[in-house]
C-alpha cells in the first residue's frame, strides 16, 4: 500500500496545483518511483489511497494503464483517516492471505524491498528503523519487540508514562509490513487514527517488531528544501 492521501502542506506551493504524489524529482513523480521500486521488488498488486487532488492520481494512473500492475484505489476523498485508518478503510481492496508492505509516497531510499518483506512477513507487523537522530523514539526490548514511544523533547511517552523508557531507541522510517491478523484488533477504534498509535497499544498483545538497518540511507521529501538535495540521492 502506497500512503497517497496527504494534504502535503509542507510543499506549498506546489501542491497547492496537484497532489504531493505527483511532485516530481528527477523529472519523475514521486508515486511514479515508488512504484517502479515496489514492481522491480516483485510485488504485484498495489492499493493507492486518495484525497487531496484524488482525481489526479487517479488519471495518471489510468494514462499509464497502472504500469502493468493491479493497482487499486482507497478512496479517501470524503475523508482523510490518518495512515491506521487509511489502512484499514482499504482491507477489502488487500489479499487476506497476505501481510501488506506499507509505504510513504515521500521517502527515497535505498532498502531492498522484497527482503525487508520477506524477513518481516512472520510477525504481526514489523516496522523498519535507524538510529538516525530525531525527537521522537520507538522503543523496543532485547527481542527487537515494540514497547514504547518517547518524544525527548516533551517527555511523553506512549502507551503510558509509566511504560518503561529503558531499551533501544531507534527512529520509524515509514516502511513497514502490516498482517492482516491485526485487523480485528482495529474494530473498536475511530474512523481516524494514526498506525503507530496502533501499534503501540497492541504491542503487548501482539508480536510487533522491529528491523534496525544499520545502512539505510533515507530522505524524507517532504519539504521544499529537501527537494533540492532529493534532486542529487535519487540514485540511492
Amino acid at each position: 500500500m502506497i500512503f497517497a492521501a496527504g494534504l502535503g502542506t509542507r510543499l506549498r506551493p506546489l501542491t497547492d496545483t496537484m497532489p504531493k504524489a505527483l511532485v516530481r524529482v528527477g523529472g519523475e513523480p514521486l508515486l511514479h518511483r515508488v512504484i517502479m521500486n515496489l514492481k522491480s521488488a516483485g510485488f504485484e498488486r498495489i492499493v493507492v489511497n486518495v484525497h487531496h487532488f484524488a482525481e489526479q492520481i487517479i488519471d495518471y494512473l489510468k494514462t499509464n494503464d497502472n504500469f502493468g500492475l493491479d493497482i487499486r484505489i482507497s478512496d479517501e476523498s470524503d475523508a482523510l483517516l490518518d495512515t491506521g485508518g487509511g489502512i484499514r478503510k482499504a482491507a477489502p481492496l488487500f489479499d487476506p492471505s497476505s501481510p501488506i508492505l506499507i509505504h510513504n509516497v515521500d521517502i527515497l531510499h535505498n532498502v531492498d524491498l522484497a527482503t525487508f518483506y520477506e524477513s518481516a512477513i512472520s510477525h504481526d507487523a514489523t516496522l523498519m528503523v535507524s538510529e538516525r537522530k530525531t525527537s521522537r523514539y520507538l522503543i523496543f526490548n532485547d527481542e527487537m519487540r515494540l514497547r514504547a514511544w518517547i518524544n525527548i523533547k516533551t517527555g511523553e511517552v506512549k502507551p503510558q508514562p509509566s511504560q518503561s523508557t529503558e531499551g533501544l531507541r531507534a527512529a520509524f522510517s515509514g516502511l513497514h509490513v502490516f498482517s492482516p491478523r491485526l485487523f480485528p484488533l482495529m474494530a473498536e477504534w475511530p474512523d481516524k487514527f494514526g498506525i503507530i498509535d496502533f501499534y503501540l497499544d497492541a504491542c503487548h498483545k501482539a508480536d510487533i517488531r522491529g528491523i534496525l538497518n544499520t545502512n539505510l540511507r533515507l530522505l524524507d521529501v517532504g519539504k521544499l528544501d529537501s527537494l533540492s538535495e532529493a534532486e542529487k540521492i535519487i540514485h540511492i
